[in-house]
């Protein structure tokens, strides 16, 4: 049972780095639809520049580059040219896909470096919590790190607050002398840096190695596990460790035949948990329940942000 649970925690690392950055830049205002691809180039760029340096320390950076420069390229494509988010990250994901099928052919079926693994000291040897979360490699401690530092900025923090209101209400932020636009590059280009750290995850840790569509779709999930949790990271957190749990028990019925069935449609349960979630919050009686229980409707609210998608013009 301990074991399990560590590996779902282990498997659920990437989704952490991938959600948190969205939600960041979300929470700004930005869309990043380019997840899919970002991911999928940044994997493959952190494990050949791992595999050419035998260094995951530089295959890390590399792919932290590589997701923060096309998170980069939507930012001026919105801000500064007003083209449509949308479209803009589409095509960026269909762009990264295909370079990464193409700079990765070298690297496809050779042997790397692993992330190494770090049992800490003391808190391991607990019984139940140190298998579980203090006996893994460096990638999962980096995504509590991540995790914990999110919710701390975005809701104990000056700096966090006024993220939110530029995307909330761009216009009422300027008016309070906050520089809307630059923050925006700011907090989508770190975005898309964490959404790199989630391609470098996979490839040099959950799905060591590289090949052909390594992460395909798991940036689809990503952004239906963002909304599915409102835009808020511990909601989004409990997203990333149900898909997680998902993918282990999936993997684990595989072998059984006369589940296999099943097997297959556990990994598109984030969606249809992220529909039925909308619904559930836009119902009459959930609105009343929230209006009774403010606290409650704090923690369920998947209302996205009011300046989500739009271009803010300084008049």
């Amino acid at each position: 049972m301990d074991d399990t649970i560590a590996t779902i925690i282990a498997a659920a690392a990437p989704l952490i780095y991938a959600t948190m950055g969205e939600t960041i830049a979300e929470k700004a205002g930005v869309i990043n639809l380019s997840l899919d691809g970002s991911i999928m180039l940044s994997a493959m760029a952190g494990f050949a520049l791992t595999y050419i340096t035998g260094s995951v320390i530089v295959g890390f950076l590399a792919a932290t580059a590589v997701s923060a420069v096309i998170a980069a390229l939507i930012a001026f494509a919105s801000i500064e040219l007003k083209l449509n988010q949308i479209a803009v990250g589409f095509v960026l994901t269909l762009l990264a896909t295909k370079l990464s099928s193409f700079l990765g052919t070298a690297y496809v079926g050779v042997k790397g470096t692993h992330v190494p693994h770090l049992a800490i000291p003391g808190l391991s040897d607990m019984p139940f919590v140190g298998t579980v979360l203090f006996n893994h490699n460096l990638s999962v401690y980096g995504s509590y790190v991540v995790l914990i530092g999110t919710y701390l900025f975005l809701y104990r923090t000056r700096r966090g607050l006024e993220l939110q209101g530029i995307g909330e209400r761009p216009e009422a932020a300027f008016a309070r002398g906050i520089a809307v636009n630059r923050l925006r590059y700011i907090y989508t280009v770190i975005g898309g840096a964490l959404v790199g750290l989630a391609g470098a995850a996979y490839s040099l840790d959950v799905k060591f190695g590289w090949r052909e569509n390594l992460t395909l779709n798991f940036g689809w999930i990503a952004l239906a596990i963002v909304i599915f949790g409102g835009w808020h990271p511990v909601r989004v957190a409990f997203g990333c460790y149900l898909f997680g749990t998902l993918q282990v028990v999936a993997l684990k019925l595989q072998p059984v035949e006369a589940l296999q069935g099943v097997s297959q449609i556990l990994p598109i349960m984030p969606f249809v948990l992220m529909i039925f979630t909308l619904l559930i919050v836009y119902l009459d009686w959930f609105r009343r329940f929230g209006d009774r229980h403010p606290a409650w409707r704090r923690l369920l609210a998947s209302d996205p942000p009011a300046g989500i998608g739009r271009v803010f013009e300084r008049e």
